[in-house]
């Protein structure tokens, strides 16, 4: 213990400080900050890789729920303008007619008799028939 006191006493302190400068020199110049860099790109291609593979398997993982227990169901839709729309919904037992605009979602009627759509087929002139029904009695009412 006492020799290694000696030791470290007898070495001139400017020897000490150069030392570690001499030693650090040339690992930056023999690619360290090559290695640093690959290293980085490297982490960064990682960090990347695991966001799009959590971003896959949240998809898969809300896919996988329940379809065929659904409440409420869309049973067809009209597009009145670029950005409006009437939706035909089914919640429960009842159908409502929803008209869809870029800020509101408004019920415009509930019907009493619900409109019966062959599976598979989106409803086109039953639907539309129904709907010009609804329209024309909702005009009549309002006058």
């Amino acid at each position: 213990m006492h020799k290694l006191i000696g030791v470290i006493l007898a070495t001139p302190l400017t020897a000490l400080a150069a030392e570690p400068a001499a030693q650090a020199g040339p690992s930056l110049a023999d690619g360290g900050m090559a290695g640093q860099l690959l290293q980085l790109l490297l982490g960064l291609l990682l960090v990347v890789g695991l966001i799009f593979l959590l971003a896959w398997l949240m998809r898969r993982v809300q896919q996988v729920g329940p379809r065929g227990g659904q409440v409420i169901k869309i049973l067809a839709s009209q597009a009145l303008a670029p950005r409006d729309r009437l939706v035909l919904v089914q919640v429960g037992q009842e159908q409502i007619l929803l008209g869809l605009t870029p800020g509101r979602i408004t019920p415009l009627h509930v019907l009493a008799e619900p409109v019966h759509l062959p599976d598979g087929q989106p409803a086109s002139t039953e639907f539309a028939q129904r709907l010009m029904e609804l329209l024309g009695k909702d005009q009549k009412d309002k006058t």
